[in-house]
């Protein structure tokens, strides 16, 4: 056996998926045992917006517990891009073998550019929305975003897992994951502007700007350049 079988065959290995699904549950356990009554709120928030209301404070969005919570979020969300793009053939292996999903430098690169992706469209709507001079309605309106995707990221870990370790899974099963996780994000989405509906018809000239420039415009911009790429 040469070196390069034995290369091929350690990229091969599950693990480290094994153990960045391991690290993405100790966040979580972390989470829960800093902050044990706010994340069984949180734990309930896809059926009573009781966390919405108790943790809507703009102090909320920075701490530790949040920023665990999103992080766990990001990594299931980039896993789920990772594994839709390996099973369609959007992404080639690095190491010369056919099993795409294995790649962990593909999944690193698209967690690294999901992760730069938020952080700056978050600064530049932080900038868009202070010359605005409503930074506490999107204080409170960010917070409440990164609550529901967050728990929606969550729920999707699960599916993550089935995805990598189940074998020979259909297309039907990735669409359905896809469309499982667009339709709930458009349901969450629907339930944060009802709850901001009277704000934002007071400020509709502002909220119309918002949408169009800082929530569809970044996506529509990552569409064109991933289909000219």
């Amino acid at each position: 056996m040469n070196l390069n079988t034995v290369n091929i065959r350690a990229f091969d290995s599950n693990e480290w998926a094994l153990a960045l699904f391991v690290f993405a549950f100790f966040l979580l356990a972390v989470a829960k045992a800093t902050y044990e009554k706010r994340f069984f709120e949180f734990y309930k928030l896809g059926f009573s917006n009781k966390y919405i209301k108790v943790y809507r404070d703009n102090s909320n969005l920075l701490t530790s517990f949040t920023i665990f919570i999103f992080f766990a979020n990001l990594f299931s969300v980039a896993f789920l891009i990772h594994l839709c793009a390996a099973h369609f053939g959007y992404s080639t292996s690095h190491f010369g073998y056919q099993f795409v999903k294995n790649d962990w430098v593909m999944f690193i690169r698209i967690f690294t550019l999901l992760t730069i992706f938020v952080m700056v469209k978050y600064l530049i709507e932080k900038i868009v929305i202070t010359l605005f001079g409503v930074e506490d309605l999107f204080d409170q309106f960010n917070l409440q975003k990164i609550s529901y995707k967050s728990y929606i990221g969550l729920i999707f870990l699960p599916v993550g897992l089935i995805l990598f370790f189940g074998k020979e899974l259909n297309d039907s099963f990735y669409y359905y994951a896809i469309g499982s996780f667009v339709v709930i994000n458009l349901i969450y989405y629907l339930i944060i502007l009802r709850n901001f509906q009277k704000i934002i018809f007071s400020k509709l000239f502002y909220f119309i700007l918002y949408l169009c420039t800082l929530e569809i415009g970044p996506y529509y911009f990552i569409y064109n350049l991933i289909k000219k790429n």
